[in-house]
């Protein structure tokens, strides 16, 4: 049960130093023009407009490497609080706490309300609600798939 308190203090810990760096200390578009100077599926990418915070998001809103960089940070809210959320899950259970993933949901959107309001108040970031939704509905996701994984193990361990 220590390596899951562990690992839940490390997961918020990670929530508060990302939240505390600037856009500047965070942006990945320098090593992703390293990384993709081919710029790779381009084309592909260039089909899709992402409507977020009342502007459209795109390869021809922002560039190719700035879209590519804006897919990878909602996928890191989406997978992050999702990963946070299975980790508070797995805690729960093992704690023997009633209703075990609905309290992990609730701690994981409130973690990232308080993250974005935090962020609200540093200069040159912005705290939206719309990530609070993209990282409850990660955690929503992360938990159900590992809730279909505790009742399969649970029905193959018993035949």
């Amino acid at each position: 049960m220590k390596k899951w308190i562990v690992l839940v203090i490390i997961g918020i810990i990670v929530v508060v130093v990302m939240s505390n760096m600037s856009y500047e200390q965070q942006t990945i578009v320098p090593a992703l023009k390293d990384l993709l100077k081919d710029k790779p599926f381009e084309e592909w990418l260039s089909q899709f407009e992402i409507p977020y915070w009342g502007k459209i998001i795109s390869v021809e809103t922002r560039g190719y490497f700035q879209f590519l960089e804006f897919l990878i940070r909602k996928a890191t809210h989406f997978f992050g609080y999702g990963l946070l959320a299975v980790i508070l899950y797995t805690l729960y259970r093992k704690l023997k706490w009633y209703f075990p993933i609905v309290l992990a949901f609730v701690t994981a959107v409130v973690i990232a309300s308080l993250d974005e309001y935090r962020q609200s108040m540093i200069p040159g970031r912005s705290g939206l609600a719309a990530d609070v939704v993209l990282d409850a509905c990660g955690a929503l996701t992360l938990l159900l798939f590992a809730k279909l994984i505790v009742v399969v193990f649970k029905k193959d361990s018993r035949t």
